[in-house]
């Protein structure tokens, strides 16, 4: 199938997970959505990641986030598996893994790619927003671990832009200045952005972050 795309609208599908049948638009609702996989159960990097996620519980809450994971092994693997990341990362799990073992979520979202294993997923991101488009696409190797406040810098921005007419520049955090964007002409900056910006080049005007 084709590699999907920003804009594109995320695959639906019902499938088995760890808390349950879901059916994935409609578990989504009004949420933004941050669907992950991993190559397999009972490796050391996901272990990690999973556990990582499930500390981060609050920060997804504030940002309106649902989280699922995926992997292609079945139900009852992932509940053993469980028992491991809640041991060794010391948390409780708090989000869903579907049981991916027929690959059909896999292959709607592209991500097991033939060169890397044959099998098993690579470590694909996908943020998808209320709207159900997807927003964000991130493919790592089996081999290196996720950093996830990176995924929360996105969704900060992600989330800002959406509803700004602003992008944010490199390493921007929350709270710091961002770009305003070019279709806004100089004479509207002043209604449109009242606590001030500075223009550094025609194309290149700042402001303080517009919603705090």
């Amino acid at each position: 199938m084709a590699t999907l795309r920003l804009g594109d609208i995320a695959p639906d599908f019902t499938a088995q997970t760890t808390e349950g049948t879901i059916n994935f638009h409609q578990w989504l609702g009004d949420s933004w959505g941050l669907l992950f996989s991993h190559p397999a159960d009972f490796t050391p990097v996901c272990t990690t990641e999973l556990g990582r996620t499930a500390s981060l519980k609050n920060e997804f809450e504030k940002r309106n986030v649902k989280v699922l994971a995926l992997s292609v092994d079945p139900l009852d693997s992932h509940n053993l598996w469980i028992k491991d990341i809640e041991e060794t990362q010391n948390v409780s799990m708090n989000f869903p893994i579907i049981a991916d073992e027929d690959r059909k979520v896999a292959s709607l979202y592209d991500m097991i790619h033939p060169n890397a294993s044959e099998k098993a997923t690579v470590r694909s991101v996908f943020i998808i927003g209320p709207d159900k488009k997807i927003k964000l696409t991130l493919t790592y190797p089996a081999s290196t671990g996720r950093n996830f406040l990176e995924i929360l810098r996105v969704i900060d921005s992600l989330q800002l832009t959406a509803y700004h007419s602003v992008a944010t520049p490199a390493d921007w955090e929350q709270g710091q200045d961002v770009v305003i964007v070019p279709s806004i002409p100089d004479e509207d900056i002043p209604a449109k952005f009242p606590k001030g910006h500075k223009r550094i080049k025609p194309y290149l005007r700042t402001t303080p972050q517009p919603n705090l």
